[in-house]
């Protein structure tokens, strides 16, 4: 850490929340776009809830903005465009279904990849929306796209 304490008050910054737009203007639209601290992020309304997470998806970048939001499982989840995973909104797992193939009687189960997609925390104060990015320590897939060479937003230093 730096003796004047700069290190200590990036981190801060970077886990601060950030004013991404109006919660009228999210309900009519039911999901926007934002730049939190450099990473780009996607904000869904749905059924009276807010949710935010990495905007491209944990398997080869597809863009969750565009996704359609489908229930599986009973759990409300953003379809990628391009692959079809299946991201629950509330958690960031990726669900797949599965089948045992020794049992000619056996019927497809939802089942957890685990977290996958870094979600965020949405807060709304008088009407404003603000996100404030994960400070979960562990790796995340989607930290993959949401950083370096293939984040969209490039930092300017």
């Amino acid at each position: 850490m730096d003796p004047d304490g700069s290190e200590q008050d990036s981190e801060v910054k970077e886990y601060s929340p950030v004013y991404v737009g109006r919660e009228d203007d999210i309900k009519k639209s039911e999901r926007m776009t934002a730049v939190v601290h450099d990473r780009e992020v996607v904000i869904f309304y749905h059924k009276g809830e807010y949710h935010a997470m990495d905007i491209r998806c944990y398997h080869s970048g597809g863009p969750l903005h565009l996704g359609e939001i489908e229930e599986f499982d009973g759990r409300p989840c953003i379809v990628c465009p391009w692959h079809k995973y299946k991201i629950t909104l509330a958690t960031g797992e990726g669900l797949y279904q599965s089948i045992n193939p020794r049992d000619p009687t056996a019927k497809p189960e939802w089942c957890s990849k685990g977290v996958k997609q870094r979600i965020h925390t949405v807060t709304v104060d008088n009407g404003n929306i603000y996100v404030t990015l994960s400070k979960e320590p562990f790796k995340c897939d989607s930290d993959f796209y949401a950083t370096g060479d293939f984040k969209v937003i490039q930092s300017s230093f």
